[in-house]
Formats: C-alpha cells, sequence, structure tokens
C-alpha cells in the first residue's frame, strides 16, 4: 500500500509540473507565477494572458484529457485480455480512427470541420465488427479471439487507408499531421463534439474496477464468483473503444502511449489490482502526452512537431523488451 501510495503521489507531481510545463514553455515563454494567476482567475492582461488562456490552456486541456483516456484504455484492455501487450490497436479502434479520418481529409476537403465525427465513427465502427466476429461461433468473448479479430480488422483498415493515400497522392500531405499523431490549438471546439464518449468510456471503466480483478483470478473463478468473463470482456472492450476512438479523433493516432502507461505503472506499483492501476494509468498517461506535447513545441520552436513520434520512440523500446522476456 505504502509503494502505490507513492507512485501516486509521483505521478501526480509529474502531473502538475507537465500541465505547468506545456501553459509555460512554447515559442514565448511565459513566467510560471503568471501560468499560476491566468489559472487561479487573477491574470493581469496583455499578451501573456492571452497566449495562456486562449492557446495553451484549450490545448493542455486536450493533452490531460486523451492521455488519461489512453492510459485507462490500455489499463482496461490488458486486465480484460490478460496481456500485457494490449491496447486500443487490439481492437482495430486504431486502423478504424484512421481510416474515417483519411476519408474525410482525402475526399471532402472542403469538410474538415467533419474530421473528428468521422474518426469517431470509423473508429467505433472497427470496434463493432470486432466484438461481433469475437461472439459468434463457439468459445464466444475469449481473449483469443478478441485479438484475432482486432488484428484482422485493424489489416483491413490500414489496407483501405492505404488505398486512398495511393489513389490521391495529391491530397496525402494534408493527413501527415493526422497520422503521426498531435494536439493542436482548438481544444475546446474538439472537446465540445468528443465530451459525450470520453465521459461514457471514463464511467464505464470506472464500473469495470472490481469485475476486472476477478477476472484476473480466471475464468472459471470469476464465474463461479457470480461474474460473467465475456461480459466483461465486453464490457471493456466498449470503454476502451470509447476512449481510445474519441482521443484518435481529437488527437490523431498516437501509437504505444495505451501500451506504455498502464504497463510501468504496474511494474512501479507492484500490484495489478484494478482500482490503483486504473486511476494510476490515468494519471500516467495524462502526465507523459503534456509532456511529450511540450517538448514537440518546444525542440524546433517556433516551428511545431507532431507528439505520435516521441510516443514511439517511448514505447517501442519497451515494446521489444516485453518481447525478449515473453521470449
Amino acid at each position: 500500500m505504502a509503494r502505490r501510495t507513492l507512485v501516486i503521489a509521483a505521478l501526480l507531481a509529474a502531473l502538475v509540473a507537465a500541465a505547468l510545463a506545456s501553459l509555460a514553455l512554447g515559442a514565448v515563454s511565459v513566467p510560471v507565477s503568471e501560468v499560476v494567476d491566468v489559472v487561479l482567475g487573477h491574470g493581469h492582461g496583455g499578451p501573456d494572458q492571452r497566449i495562456v488562456e486562449s492557446l495553451r490552456l484549450p490545448r493542455t486541456a486536450e493533452a490531460l484529457i486523451v492521455g488519461a483516456a489512453l492510459g485507462i484504455a490500455g489499463a482496461v484492455l490488458q486486465g480484460a485480455l490478460a496481456n500485457p501487450l494490449a491496447s486500443p490497436d487490439v481492437i482495430g479502434v486504431t486502423g478504424g480512427a484512421g481510416f474515417g479520418a483519411i476519408l474525410i481529409i482525402i475526399l471532402f476537403p472542403g469538410s474538415i470541420a467533419l474530421l473528428p465525427l468521422g474518426a469517431l465513427l470509423f473508429g467505433l465502427a472497427a470496434a463493432a465488427l470486432v466484438f461481433a466476429f469475437a461472439w459468434s461461433g463457439r468459445n464466444r468473448g475469449s481473449a483469443t479471439k478478441v485479438v484475432l479479430a482486432g488484428i484482422a480488422i485493424l489489416a483491413i483498415s490500414t489496407a483501405a487507408t492505404t488505398s486512398l493515400l495511393a489513389a490521391y497522392p495529391d491530397r496525402a500531405p494534408s493527413a501527415i499531421f493526422f497520422i503521426a499523431g498531435g494536439l493542436t490549438t482548438s481544444g475546446w471546439e474538439d472537446l465540445d463534439v468528443t465530451w459525450p464518449y470520453f465521459a461514457a468510456g471514463f464511467a464505464l471503466a470506472a464500473l469495470l474496477v472490481r469485475p476486472l480483478d476477478r477476472l484476473a483470478l480466471g475464468d472459471d473463478v470469476a464465474a463461479s464468483l457470480g461474474s460473467r468473463p465475456a461480459a466483461i470482456r465486453l464490457g471493456a472492450g466498449v470503454a476502451a473503444a470509447l476512449l481510445a476512438a474519441a482521443s484518435a479523433a481529437v488527437a490523431g493516432l498516437l501509437g504505444f502511449l495505451g501500451l506504455l502507461v498502464p504497463h510501468v505503472v504496474r511494474m512501479a506499483g507492484g500490484s495489478s489490482s484494478h482500482a490503483y492501476v486504473i486511476p494510476a494509468s490515468a494519471l500516467g498517461g495524462a502526465a507523459l502526452l503534456a509532456a511529450g506535447d511540450t517538448l514537440a513545441r518546444t525542440l524546433r520552436a517556433p516551428i511545431e512537431m507532431p507528439v505520435g513520434p516521441f510516443m514511439v520512440v517511448l514505447g517501442v523500446p519497451l515494446f521489444l523488451w516485453l518481447l525478449r522476456r515473453a521470449a
């Protein structure tokens, strides 16, 4: 308990530090004291306050919400599938959301405001197809069927996205930022569309804390305790789909964050209890994405780089390390 409490405290401190850095740093630096005054409603006006309120605050809020959502999505999937390599990619959400966004960018360039909605709808549709296949035939709702169905839907979505980009090469550059994954200053507008999905995903994940702990004991034990393993996996898949699709609609395709964060917090806390893993993953994901976005904005300021590659740089070494241990 002391170890888990220490990890949570460290993650809270990292979250506060990352949020303050996100608000203070950029092409124009703003003193942290002034940032705190603006956040508390005691700003003194002037360009610094406008920069913080209009440009950085919505972007920081977007980073915190998306990071927390992807951390939780990975945590519930890894718990439901009993697989530390599970992530939103497994249930096809990332591939479906990518196809939906590229479809809007390529075929309807004059309606770019529909991009978040397209990513959200196609991400959820891809997850629905995975669930439909995984819950049909024999061994309905098993972890193996969910993973295999997710791989198939991801392959189809990737092929469709690639075909679109190849058919319209003159419009492909417009899709690069979404594919790479990045945040923008239009955070409030994007969240206006997606907040119900974030809220539903967060609420469902909270309800799954105790059922996921029972599922960790094995399907037979969970069933003997009155739980339904297939229903728990379905609920976890729905929660992860809502959170991952909404995140993709806001920030594009951010790989490895959902894989990296839950695994690290489990190792740091020495516990797989979802009462600890889910909130810790939310804090860790929010802090990591806010810090990564700050680095992406400041590394070559005033040029802003997408944050997705930074998540991959962090995630790939862990992924390879896990594969080495599994082998």
